[in-house]
């Protein structure tokens, strides 16, 4: 199987597109007075998109694709991916194609990593690892990721607990702060 990627949009043709709007992922954000303000101003920026080629959850197969993260902030927090866990003890690896980023890692033990991304840079995520990837730049972040079809995708909990860390702009420059929403999880 074969199929072409843009590097420089992150677009791959023939494979699911989903598109995340800031009315998707509005209780992920900490900072609820912006997310409601942005919105009843009409105002629902696409936050990111997701290219994936998705093969059938059998072990052994891998999905892949592209997630592209627009520059942007909610408040004074940067644009987000949701994050998420795996369901299946799976790793997950990302290349990162272009733009700059912030990839934060969590697990259920209570510990935390962040490690920054670019154009070139190969992160692998271990099992059990919570993930989020956020936009610190001016222009898109996209980034290539592979993981196994079977590992299946744990939203809820962090709609539920929040992460632990969050990114935001602190005198013009990327910090990241104690979120102080999280609550660790219970499983």
């Amino acid at each position: 199987m074969q199929v072409k990627i843009d590097f420089n949009t992150g677009i791959i043709e023939g494979c699911r597109v989903t598109i995340r709007r800031l009315s998707d992922m509005a209780e992920f954000y900490s900072d609820q007075v912006s997310v409601n303000n942005m919105l009843k101003k009409n105002r629902d920026p696409c936050i990111y998109e997701i290219y994936e080629y998705s093969n059938p959850a059998d072990e052994g197969n891998l999905n892949f694709g592209t997630t592209i993260i627009y520059p942007g902030k909610v408040g004074s927090e940067f644009y987000m991916t949701k994050g998420h866990y795996h369901q299946k003890n799976a790793g997950e690896v990302y290349q990162g194609l272009r733009g700059n980023g912030i990839l934060l890692l969590q697990n259920r033990k209570g510990e935390f990593r962040s490690i920054e991304m670019g154009k070139g840079s190969l992160v692998y995520i271990p099992p059990e690892w919570a993930h989020r990837s956020v936009n610190i730049g001016d222009e898109l972040f996209i980034y290539y990721f592979v993981y196994p079809s079977n590992s299946g995708h744990d939203y809820e909990t962090i709609r539920r607990t929040g992460f632990m860390k969050l990114v935001v702009e602190k005198n013009s420059k990327p910090c990241i702060i104690d979120n102080i929403k999280y609550t660790p999880s219970e499983s």
